[in-house]
């Protein structure tokens, strides 16, 4: 009996760290009031992104299943000087929004869904009609627990919050890479509140998490 009650303890524990583990939010970031966009200096080098292999991945969840897509920047530039990144900014195209998980009929309908394409449903989540850009513009760079963190104003919907996520920056002769470790927004910030549990009563399992992870690799040119 003792050896069944250890066993059934160990499992229980499994079982729990398995969930606390799915639960977790990658660097969860905190939306601030808007600041001042970082200026570069006046001898920077301007590179401009190259929209071609420049790309934002997103994952958003649901109780019973995640779906994975991209999205598109539509231009931006970043300006560097003696190998360090000083500013960046970027423009990014809603109207781009791609479902990576699914085919057919699903695809196309939760992609419109998220773009808003029918009357009824444009500001459930974008509503790329109004509003067919968002943006992310940087407002410093810090260092913390030996990790580089960009800081920006990211603008959905019109509403600007200033947020920070870890990243990694090279500058090598023409070439500027960014590329971020996953991070993760809570979409009711920028007014994103369809099926928020936060938001709405007795949706019961009907929901969808108000977190949304991104991942964003920009690649840049020099001008």
């Amino acid at each position: 009996m003792k050896i069944k009650f250890i066993g059934t303890l160990v499992l229980m524990s499994l079982i729990i760290s398995s969930v606390s583990c799915k639960g977790e939010k990658k660097n969860e970031t905190e939306a601030n009031t808007a600041e001042e966009v970082k200026e570069a200096p006046v001898t920077a080098i301007v590179y401009n992104v190259d929209t071609t292999s420049s790309i934002i991945e997103w994952v958003g969840k649901k109780p019973t299943e995640n779906h994975t897509g991209t999205l598109k920047i539509a231009n931006g530039s970043v300006t560097a000087k003696d190998g360090k990144i000083e500013s960046g900014s970027f423009t990014i195209d809603m109207n781009s929004i791609t479902v990576t998980d699914l085919e057919g009929k699903g695809k196309t309908n939760l992609e419109n869904h998220l773009k808003g394409s029918k009357k009824e449903n444009e500001d459930h989540f974008f509503n790329v009609k109004q509003f067919p850009t968002a943006s992310f513009e940087m407002t410093g760079i810090s260092e913390k627990e030996g990790k580089t963190y960009l800081e920006g104003n990211l603008t959905i919907k019109g509403i600007t919050k200033n947020i920070s996520f870890p990243a990694t920056t090279s500058v090598e002769g023409d070439d500027v890479k960014l590329t971020t470790e996953v991070f993760t927004i809570n979409r009711t910030n920028w007014n994103v509140n369809y099926a928020s549990k936060s938001i709405f009563e007795d949706l019961g399992e009907k929901f969808i998490s108000d977190d949304i992870e991104l991942k964003i690799e920009v690649k840049a040119t020099k001008a």
